[in-house]
């Protein structure tokens, strides 16, 4: 087996960033391999970050010993991850590297050119893309056809949970490698910026934090909470991606609820904070890959409330509050209970943070990937 790979990412929007959860796992992963002796190459795409230029980032060639490569871009709905994964993919083809890895399914619509020119080619199915409801019809068929591609041309699938590992099983007669992304312990935060900014203290209000996507359940989070008795507010935070006009409906069916706070994107102590001071986190999702923000939020040690998805449901175990998925009614009553029964919140809290850093951990993430790309090489 070589000792170090020459390995290259794509897929991803770009690094560092914390536009959704690939480009968190991407970073996780290509900083570990850095470390561990092998050469890593991430292609960004060019262009302006997901929820507005004023977030972009300085222009890099490397980060933390990743080389960034920045490739062609369309930057408009639907046409972004398709030209960058298809000049990632060429600049994969024609690299001289040991193993490319497509994050996500719409870019493995690609993954037969580096696979044509002999590269070792691995993909990470996040979710399956092609059921979201921010995809027309052409997008969501692109996106399926990049799954049928992976399932048959990559040499190695990785998938995020067993639900979908049955899926690729059952559909294609694919087996596939069971990574579930991994997670850091961090340090709680003191409310600072979201007291200045918000005026958000310490248990103050729920927290939804993620993309602003239909998927995620938020019109019945909203409907929900504009049902419950409390003097909490509920914080939506996150930017849209590629969805202005939900965003807008979002924050219109929200209107006349003061206890509504959007914060837009946020990143950084912004972020940390509002993790380390909610009172209760909730993931109202109708679909996930593998929920990053809800192992980040336990990681704090929050009290989480969920929806029942299987891919909730297998994170969580019995560690948090489920309420039946796009159930308006059962998320109000567990809302309410949470809301009414602090001693719950701090029951739920006791040990939280120990269970799911202990059960994911990236360092374990990367050494399995690293697995996958050794496999069958010489």
């Amino acid at each position: 087996m070589k000792e170090s790979l020459n390995i290259v990412l794509l897929g991803h929007k770009r690094i560092p960033s914390r536009e959704g959860g690939v480009e968190i796992v991407v970073e996780e992963l290509a900083t570990r391999m850095v470390k561990a002796g092998h050469s890593v190459t991430c292609c960004n795409r060019s262009g302006h970050h997901v929820s507005g230029k004023e977030y972009d980032g300085a222009a890099r060639k490397d980060y933390q010993g990743i080389r960034l490569k920045s490739v062609p871009t369309v930057n408009c709905k639907g046409l972004a991850a398709m030209t960058s994964s298809f000049f990632a993919s060429v600049c994969a083809a024609f690299g001289r590297y040991d193993v490319v890895h497509f994050h996500a399914e719409g870019p493995c619509a690609m993954l037969w050119l580096p696979k044509l020119f002999g590269k070792r080619c691995v993909a990470t199915i996040h979710g399956l893309d092609w059921q979201r409801a921010k995809w027309g019809g052409f997008a969501s068929k692109y996106i399926k056809f990049g799954e049928k591609v992976a399932a048959k041309y990559a040499d190695e699938i990785i998938v995020l949970s067993r639900g979908v590992q049955q899926y690729f099983l059952d559909t294609y007669g694919r087996p596939t490698a069971f990574i579930p992304n991994g997670v850091s312990r961090p340090i709680p935060q003191e409310p600072q910026l979201i007291l200045e900014q918000f005026g958000l203290g310490k248990d103050d209000y729920i927290l939804f934090l993620g993309r602003l996507v239909p998927e995620k359940g938020l019109t019945y989070l909203i409907e929900a909470f504009q049902n419950v008795r409390t003097e909490k507010k509920l914080v939506i935070a996150g930017g849209s991606s590629d969805t202005d006009a939900f965003a807008s409906q979002l924050r219109e069916q929200a209107r006349n609820d003061g206890r509504i706070v959007f914060t837009g994107f946020v990143q950084g102590q912004l972020l940390e904070e509002l993790y380390s001071n909610a009172y209760l986190y909730t993931l109202p999702s109708d679909l996930e890959g593998m929920p990053l923000s809800l192992l980040e939020a336990m990681s704090y040690g929050n009290c989480c409330l969920v929806s029942d998805i299987a891919e909730c449901a297998e994170v969580v175990e019995d560690k948090a509050l489920l309420f039946r998925k796009s159930d308006v009614a059962d998320l109000t009553r567990k809302l309410q209970f949470a809301c009414d029964h602090p001693e719950a919140v701090v029951s739920y809290r006791d040990g939280v943070s120990d269970f799911i850093c202990g059960k994911y951990n990236w360092d374990d993430v990367t050494a399995e990937t690293l697995k996958l790309y050794q496999k069958g090489m010489q």
